[in-house]
Order: structure tokens, then sequence, then C-alpha cells
């Protein structure tokens, strides 16, 4: 006779991210003791890590932290909405954030080899893999240091963690445009805080289809060249981020909005799961 209850196995399951059925072998085998339980997934399911070594993560989280000077985010990953929602996972990348920020990790290859609980970020992550029953991966981790840090993590669905996060770090005191200067990214998905960081073959490569454009439109020959730097004008619009319409108010540019409030953006980082 079973010597635990369903709620046994649901607060199992709930805990480890573990399938029903497996939660319920691993109490008939550990007579009910919910530690060794969970002993037991763990065990069973790092034979099984290397097998899904293969499969791909397309769910996930963002999270977020500031530390003083620096702020991180980051994105983890897993196969599943289900685990994406677990407990456990959640709690996997809050440790993993206090990890990288202890050490001050600026790459993935410094974020995994961190020291947590007598172990790396990249064991740990391996041990909460072999629970939960999923391939789990540290995919991307970007480092921004700055004066002042603006953080918006948004919910696609609200019985999900936040899939979606910016990070900026700023100058200046008007913390509540700087709040909406990382909701405008979120929207907007630059790709620059500078004319000058975007690769110059992009710049030829688009200054060339515009002139080919023209000239395939029957455009005057002497207008041409100006027709070219409104539409590269146009391209700057969509990829900088100074350069882009205000996403409140249309008819300010971000680089109006921060004049006009004393904000410098010094750098951001914008992160969504999968992408």
């Amino acid at each position: 006779m079973a010597n635990y209850t369903a709620a046994d196995v649901k607060a199992l399951r709930e805990r480890t991210g573990s399938g029903m059925l497996d939660c319920k072998k691993a109490l008939d085998e550990a007579e009910g003791n919910v530690e060794k339980a969970v002993e037991l997934l763990r065990v069973k399911g790092l034979k099984g890590v290397a097998k899904r070594e293969g499969r791909t993560t397309t769910n996930g989280l963002i999270a977020a932290k500031v530390d003083g000077r620096k702020g991180y985010l980051i994105e983890l990953a897993c196969e599943t909405d289900f685990v994406a929602k677990n407990e456990r996972f959640i709690e996997l990348a809050e440790q993993v954030l206090t990890a990288v920020a202890e050490v001050g990790a600026a790459d993935l290859a410094a974020a995994v080899a961190a020291p947590v609980e007598g172990k790396t970020v990249e064991d740990l992550i391996t041990d909460v893999s072999a629970i939960i029953g999923e391939k789990l991966e540290l995919r991307r981790l970007t480092q921004i240091e700055a004066d002042r840090f603006a953080v918006y993590l948004h919910r696609t669905s609200p019985d999900l963690p936040p899939q979606l996060g910016v990070l900026v770090g700023y100058a200046g005191d008007d913390s509540e445009t700087a709040h909406s200067i990382a909701q405008h990214i979120s929207f907007a998905d630059p790709q620059y805080l500078t004319r000058e960081e975007v690769p110059a073959d992009q710049v030829d490569n688009e200054r060339r289809l515009a002139e080919e454009t023209a000239r395939n439109e029957g455009k005057p020959e002497q207008a041409i060249s100006r027709i070219v730097e409104g539409r590269l004008n146009g391209f700057f619009k969509t990829v900088v981020l100074p350069d882009q319409e205000y996403a409140r108010d249309h008819k300010l540019s971000i680089a109006q909005v921060l004049k006009d409030s004393g904000l410098t953006v010094n750098a951001f980082a914008r992160f969504r799961v999968g992408q």
C-alpha cells in the first residue's frame, strides 16, 4: 500500500518538474520519503542528460539583476513552457544571477564557471536538468556597467515568467523616463546605440539598395542622391535607438526625449526567449 498521498505526488511534481508517473515511481521506490524521491529522480535524470543534448530549448525565461554599477541580463532556456513556469526552474535563474554577480561575469564562459553551492553554475544547471528531465541551458548573458539602470521584464503570458527583458545602463536622474525608454526598447527592438556602431558593410548595402530602387522607380538623376540619403535615414530610424520615434509620442525622437530628460544611455540589451 502506498505510504504517500496524491498531494505528495503533486508537490513532488511541482518541486522537480518531473512527470506525474516518474514522481509516483520515485515515491514508491523511496517508500514515501520525499527527499529520497528527489534524489532518485536526480540520479535517474543524470543518466539521460547526454541524451538530451541534441534537443532544442525554445522556452525559458529572461531575468535581470543589478549589483552596484553592474547590471546583468540572462536567458535561461528549457524545452517546454511547463518547465519554464516551474518554481525550481525560476529559482535556478535566481541562483545563476546571484552567482554571476558575485564573480562579475562578463560572458558565458565566466558565468558557467562561477561557483555556487560548492559546484559551478554549469554543474548546478546539469543537476536541475537531471531532476526536471529536460535540457536546460544558460543561453545568453550580458553585463552592462553604468551609474544607474532601468530594467523592464515583460510577461507575454500571465502564467509564464518574463519572456522578454530589457536592461538599460544610463546616467541621469529621471528614472521614470529611463524606465519608459526600456519599455520602448522592448517594443521597437533597436540594434545599435549610435549610427557609428552599425557595420559599414550593412550601411553600404542599404545605400546600394536605396540607389537601385530609386533608379528602378525612374527618379531624376539629380534627385537620386537626396532620395538615397533620405531612405538611409529611414533605415537608421529602424535600428538606431536615438533615431527611433518614441513609442509614447511619435512626434518625438528618442534623442529628443533623452535630451529633454537629461539622460544619457550608455548601453542597453534586449533578450527575448528563443530569439
